[in-house]
């Protein structure tokens, strides 16, 4: 297997710290990638210690080191709970997941992830998942695709855009990324044309891959996993991603609800090991401009009674 990284990793000093890793523990990367956190996660474990790393992208599992501790899962990480129980484990150490799309994908115009390169509007992390871009483009309303825009990528002209689109595909469907930039292009402030673009293909890449639920699920799914002392680190690009995290570590659910025992003292599953998010030095941000947005926190499980 070639070991050759196509992610740069993002933080990865401060996401090494936040694992606090014990060299003898049992760690999960919920997004393997380029491998870069994986690669240094396992050289900090011993000959006893187990990595199990996620990724939904079969070109990324190709990319994994045979290394006897590393067990690679080909899956979403939403399921977490069921593919670590299959691979034998009950209980973890750390976890951490990098929610930022990597390099390659980025770069790979044939996954037509971004405006910058023509190529097929696809979009799917997982290639044998029935929803791409295009044909969510093509068949979703407009309701649909303004709350799309709206929601996920923040967008005040989401229902013009989404109206915009409606009317292109009725000449004739969308099937490449030029294809939808010829539509929406025209549309976007010529001062903040690249910025709203990228909203535009965020957005749509969130909905493709049920991001945002595949993410509820996952925090869900660390309480059953972790045990008093186990480390959660989780790094995020955009606001939706980040709020979810913050209000997961802050109270235990990702809506943020206070939980207060029977005298009205507020009660969490975690301990705040990062108060405010961490976020990549100047000198990182211009050997790896894509770490500029990454915000990292870490928590720490703690018994609840």
């Amino acid at each position: 297997m070639t070991t050759v990284p196509y992610h740069i990793p993002a933080l990865l000093a401060e996401t090494l710290e936040g694992l606090n890793i014990s060299p003898d523990g049992t760690y999960v990367d919920v997004t393997f990638g380029g491998g870069g956190h994986s690669r240094a996660i396992l050289a900090q474990l011993s000959p006893a210690g187990r990595l199990c790393a996620f990724d939904q992208d079969a070109e990324a599992i190709a990319n994994a080191p045979d290394d006897e501790r590393l067990t690679m899962i080909h899956g979403n990480f939403r399921y977490l709970t069921n593919y670590l129980r299959y691979e034998g484990v009950d209980q973890i150490d750390g976890l951490l997941g990098d929610l930022g799309v990597s390099f390659h994908h980025f770069d790979a115009a044939e996954r037509g992830f971004s405006f910058r390169a023509d190529g097929p509007l696809d979009m799917r992390m997982n290639q044998s998942a029935s929803l791409s871009a295009a044909e969510l483009l093509n068949t979703a309303t407009v309701e649909r695709l303004t709350d799309i825009l709206r929601l996920y990528g923040e967008l005040k002209d989401a229902r013009r855009i989404a109206q915009a689109i409606e009317r292109a595909r009725a000449a004739a469907p969308f099937i490449t990324v030029q294809d939808l930039l010829r539509v929406v292009s025209p549309m976007m402030n010529p001062k903040r044309e690249k910025k709203e673009l990228a909203c535009v293909f965020q957005a749509l890449r969130i909905e493709v891959n049920d991001e945002m639920g595949a993410l509820r699920s996952l925090l869900d799914s660390t309480l059953r996993v972790t045990r008093p002392g186990s480390r959660l680190v989780i790094i995020t690009y955009h606001s939706l991603e980040d709020r979810m995290v913050k209000n997961f570590m802050r109270t235990g659910n990702v809506e943020g609800r206070d939980d207060v025992d029977f005298y009205g003292r507020r009660r969490t599953p975690w301990k705040l090991i990062t108060p405010k998010p961490v976020t990549a030095s100047a000198a990182e941000v211009e050997a790896n401009p894509r770490s500029r947005s990454a915000k990292l926190r870490v928590a720490e499980r703690v018994a609840v009674d």
